[in-house]
């Protein structure tokens, strides 16, 4: 009879209600392949975006990705909930990208990475071809910072994390990622103080 074992892991999901991160991780690690697929599917897209900023080549960052969800398939047993899954993801994904940063040295150029287009009301020709050349002038200004600061800073400006989720992510303490986070962003000022 459904309800009768553990709460929330022997019957569906109450309608138009999607089960959090947690009790979802907590089932995948019980082997429940179609939890992990739900965290694949929420997650998926963002730590996407994440990998292809860092890295800057979409096929780079889509072989990241999967093996990072490789990786934490093999690993959930170890996942004990204490950090929210998305940070142990983004985690994992940045890790991935370091090592990838680090074995191409020098860094390659961030063009590949498409900037959204402007919606047809606002985009004039010379006002689309200004922000092409500012994207393309932060991509190449990117490439000039260490794999860290690019790691900080792109989880910091891109994808709102706070000090404490970066530094859980890249594996370094909250002081380290303001460190980084700073150099990043003078470095990147300087490089860019033309667009001012």
């Amino acid at each position: 009879m459904p309800g009768n074992g553990i709460a929330g892991t022997d019957r569906p999901d109450p309608p138009g209600r999607a089960p959090d991160d947690a009790l979802l991780a907590v089932r995948a690690r019980e082997g429940d392949e179609e939890a992990f697929e739900t965290l694949v599917h929420r997650h998926g897209p963002l730590l996407l975006n994440l990998a292809t900023r860092m890295l800057g080549d979409r096929a780079e960052a889509e072989d990241a990705v999967q093996d990072a969800f490789v990786s934490a398939w093999r690993r959930l047993p170890e996942y004990r909930g204490d950090a929210a899954f998305r940070t142990w993801m983004y985690r994992i994904v940045t890790n991935r990208c370091l090592n990838v940063l680090r074995a191409r040295r020098p860094s390659a150029p961030l063009d590949a990475v498409a900037e959204p287009p402007a919606p047809e009301h606002e985009g004039s020709p010379a006002r689309t071809a200004e922000s092409h050349a500012a994207m393309r002038d932060l991509a190449v200004a990117l490439t000039g910072l260490s794999p860290e600061q690019r790691a900080c800073w792109v989880l910091r400006e891109l994808h709102d994390l706070s000090y404490e989720e970066i530094a859980e992510a890249v594996g370094i303490s909250r002081q380290a990622v303001r460190g980084r986070i700073f150099r990043a962003r003078r470095q990147l000022t300087e490089s860019m103080g033309a667009w001012r």
